[in-house]
């Protein structure tokens, strides 16, 4: 199996999983940046992410690097410094455009903000490729991402069964803006009607994936409904935030549940240490790769499938160790 930098390996599970928010940090671009126009040598893409808040953005960074390697192309990777900068992430895109990249790839903040920018792109047949996040638009050619509101159905499914089916649940959801933040929420609810109808969903609440915003989301929960019997956190930052807002609520929470989305170090070590019943890990690695392996496809002329399904699977205590759930853990 190939070791990633990150704790990652690059999986083949992937394709066999049909080709389908993170450590703080300030924006950077990749080491194998080049600089567009200017190279001269190699194909030269573009790739503008959420940020790099959490750690899995680094783990789709590593991807890219990797199949941007492998395919002899340059790339650049950057995001904002937090979830929240739609207005910084509006620039990043102008600067790569300014660049006259090959290809772009795109994570969006928000799914209606860069619909004009990305307009220019397609103006300078420039092709895009989408990944996380899709946009509302039909200029992205193919949109590399995990089947959120599924992944987020398959969290309902375990939040019910560790409950007994009864009893209050609450989400703490990134946002309500990325496609990603939206298909989770609305998955999660689906997944619970679908699966214990008798449960009484709280109204999510949005932490814009802030670890200390979350904690005080998951602290007011549990005060205004002592009764709450699990908690959903829809990304890395509000699965740790739900945690610590739950572990700061003392005997007050001691019987509530926890299920998250991602797989960052922190999760990993909850869920082996039982403080958090189990979470949605997706496949970073993987998707990063599809990214920059479209983009290689569109420069060349090929036609993509409008969807490139990256996978994801559930995983808690007793099965965190499996050779499949530890390639796509990302530490």
């Amino acid at each position: 199996m190939r070791k990633i930098s990150v704790g990652l390996a690059a999986l083949g599970v992937a394709a066999s999983m049909t080709l389908a928010a993170c450590s703080s940090g300030t924006p950077a671009a990749s080491g194998s940046a080049g600089a567009g126009e200017n190279s001269g040598t190699k194909p030269y893409i573009a790739i503008v992410s959420k940020g790099f808040q959490h750690q899995f953005w680094q783990a789709v960074k590593t991807g890219a690097e990797a199949k941007a390697k492998e395919l002899n192309v340059e790339i650049s990777f950057e995001g904002p410094s937090a979830e929240t900068e739609v207005e910084q992430q509006m620039t990043m895109l102008q600067n790569a455009l300014a660049k006259k990249p090959a290809a772009l790839g795109f994570a969006a903040l928000d799914s209606k903000a860069a619909a004009s920018v990305l307009q220019q792109f397609k103006d300078a047949s420039i092709p895009v490729i989408a990944f996380d996040s899709g946009v509302d638009s039909d200029i992205p050619l193919t949109t590399a991402a995990t089947d959120n509101k599924a992944a987020a159905a398959e969290a309902a499914k375990h939040m019910c069964e560790l409950i007994g089916s009864t009893g209050k649940v609450g989400m703490v959801v990134h946002d309500q803006t990325s496609k990603s933040g939206t298909d989770r929420r609305d998955g999660f609810i689906e997944g619970i009607k679908a699966n214990c109808p008798g449960v009484t969903l709280l109204d999510p609440q949005y932490g814009a994936g802030d670890q200390a915003k979350s904690a005080d989301i998951a602290k007011s929960m549990i005060q205004a409904n002592p009764d709450i019997a699990g908690i959903f956190g829809s990304n890395e930052g509000s699965a740790i935030g739900a945690l610590k807002g739950v572990q700061e609520a003392g005997d007050a929470a001691k019987n509530v549940k926890l299920v998250g989305f991602d797989s960052g170090q922190a999760q990993i070590d909850a869920i082996t240490a039982g403080t958090m019943a189990g979470a949605i890990t997706q496949n970073p690695v993987g998707m990063g790769e599809a990214v920059v392996q479209a983009a290689v496809d569109a420069i060349n002329g090929k036609t993509l499938e409008k969807t490139i399904d990256t996978g994801f699977y559930w995983y808690d205590k007793s099965n965190i160790a499996d050779e499949k759930i530890q390639a796509v853990l990302y530490k």
